[in-house]
Formats: C-alpha cells, sequence, structure tokens
C-alpha cells in the first residue's frame, strides 16, 4: 500500500523518452509544477515506434507508443519514473477540411505503477502535405507553412515496393537545399510530396503544443485523491442533463463532470462550469 501522503515528485529525477529536443517545453513545466527533475533519455531510438513520414508505421494509440517509448527506457535502466510525449494530426471531426492536433504526455512511476496523461488539442495546428510537379510550388508551400523555422519533408511518397529505394529528404534547411531535393524527386518521379515535418524540433507550433500538455499533466499531477491523496486525480467523463431555460427538461448540454482516482477508484460528481439553465435553441424538446 502506498502512503500518497509521504509521497512527493519534489527533487526526483524522471527520464523523458525522445530524441526530438522536447525536455524544452516537458522539463520546466514538471520542474515548476511538481518539482521533477527530467532528463532525456541518451541513445534510444524512439522512431522505432513510428514516425510521421511513414518510414515506421506506429502500432496502436498514441497511449500506446508512448507507453512503448517508456518501457524502452526502462530497459535502457535510465530510472524509475519515465515520460513520454507522443502527437496524432489528422481532419477535426467536426469540421473535415480543418486540421486538429492532439498532444499527450505520459507520466509512469514504476515504484508505484501511477500512471498519469496530460493533453492538449491544438485548432491551428502547422499540419499540410502538397503533391507538387515542379519546384516553384514546391517553394510557395514552404514558404506558405513557415519554412525554414518549421521544417519541409520531401518524398516521392511511394508505397509500391516494385519502385526503386524510396527518396526521402529530411532535416532540409534552406530553399537551396529544398530545391535541390524536390529536383532529385522530380527526376524519377512526375511528382513530389511535400509535408510539414512534424518532429517536435523542427515544428516550433507542435512544440508549444507539447508543452501545454505537459503544463496540463503537471496540474494532474498536482491534483490529489480526496480519499487516499494519489496523484492524478482529475476528470475522467462527462454526464449531460443541464435544464433548457424554457421547458425546463434534460438537454445534452454537460451538467457534472465525473472525477476518478487512478489509484484507487475513488470517484465523485461535481457540476460543470456554465449557466444554470441553457439557451432553448440547444434544447431537442423545443427544437426537435
Amino acid at each position: 500500500m502506498v502512503d500518497w501522503l509521504r509521497r512527493s515528485f519534489e527533487g526526483c529525477r524522471a527520464f523523458l523518452a525522445s530524441m526530438h529536443q522536447k525536455e524544452k517545453v516537458i522539463a520546466p513545466a514538471l520542474r515548476h509544477g511538481v518539482g521533477l527533475q527530467v532528463s532525456p533519455c541518451l541513445n534510444l531510438d524512439t522512431d522505432q515506434f513510428g514516425t510521421f513520414s511513414g518510414e515506421r508505421e506506429r502500432l496502436g494509440s498514441a497511449v500506446d507508443a508512448a507507453r512503448a517509448k517508456i518501457a524502452a527506457g526502462f530497459v535502457q535502466r535510465f530510472g524509475t519514473i519515465g515520460l513520454a510525449s507522443e502527437g496524432s494530426f489528422g481532419p477535426d471531426p467536426s469540421l473535415p477540411l480543418v486540421p486538429i492536433g492532439r498532444e499527450i504526455v505520459l507520466f509512469f512511476d514504476s515504484e508505484t505503477g501511477l500512471e498519469v496523461v496530460g493533453t492538449s488539442t491544438d485548432h491551428q495546428p502547422r499540419f499540410d502535405h502538397v503533391w507538387v510537379s515542379n519546384t516553384p510550388d514546391a517553394v510557395a508551400f514552404a514558404e506558405r507553412i513557415g519554412f525554414p523555422d518549421h521544417g519541409v519533408i520531401v518524398s516521392d511518397r511511394s508505397e509500391d515496393s516494385t519502385l526503386p529505394e524510396r527518396l526521402l529528404f529530411k532535416d532540409i534547411a534552406d530553399l537551396e537545399a529544398l530545391r535541390t531535393a524536390v529536383a532529385s524527386v522530380l527526376k524519377e518521379f512526375r511528382t513530389a510530396f511535400l509535408q510539414t515535418d512534424m518532429r517536435a524540433h523542427r515544428n516550433p507550433t507542435r512544440m508549444t503544443a507539447i508543452g501545454t500538455a505537459a503544463w496540463d499533466l503537471a496540474r494532474r499531477l498536482q491534483s490529489r485523491c480526496p480519499s487516499c491523496h494519489c496523484p492524478g486525480y482529475d476528470i475522467t467523463g462527462w454526464r449531460p442533463g443541464r435544464p433548457c431555460d424554457w421547458c425546463g427538461l434534460a438537454t445534452r448540454i454537460i451538467e457534472l463532470e465525473v472525477l476518478t482516482c487512478p489509484y484507487c477508484g475513488h470517484n465523485e460528481e461535481r457540476r460543470a462550469a456554465g449557466p444554470d439553465r441553457i439557451d432553448p435553441a440547444l434544447c431537442d424538446h423545443c427544437n426537435p
């Protein structure tokens, strides 16, 4: 049985399973938030768990990938507390033509089994791609996404195993190198595929979102269960039912938040922020 009242992360060391400089935003958040001293793993290839450019497919969810990174850190005996970050990008479910980015920062303490996840959502990620058949179009795309501060990856994007070895150019530093990479692909193929480099150290917008997720993790680690005092006591679900201002009947708008302890399972409900009653325009009874 863990004595969570005595358990503190102040001054404890944790490793960060990352090879893309994420410690720049994760370490300050955890240091100021809970006193955790975070250092990146050395010589740990986290690309083995998936790459945005397609060389290796990510297996499972973002949390699964983050767990695998931390497990690899434990194998190399970096420490007993591990951290890892993972991002997912794609169309917004409610606005399919608009991209959305979701970041997680996962904390795992192997001595207690405590796992806590910090999250953030970016509705304006620097995430885009384009097919081009000439260099000027490639340069226009690069300038639009903020190159060279935001990196660009150039490839043939071929999945046909009968074709020559895939052409893939990363870490392109300037327009001259970009033109050379695009020309190399166009020499072999009719078109070249350009995509924003989503690796954290080549995408400042994403790095900011990771920092937001790290601060969310720090907040969660500060939140203690009222029953066992374990860190990570936070919202795990919601219940609808806020009443309509006209008819007074329950609507689909959130009324209650459900908070749960990751250790003992204690949970409680509390009223979500917002007005006491909901605009009738959002009521299925008044506007069926």
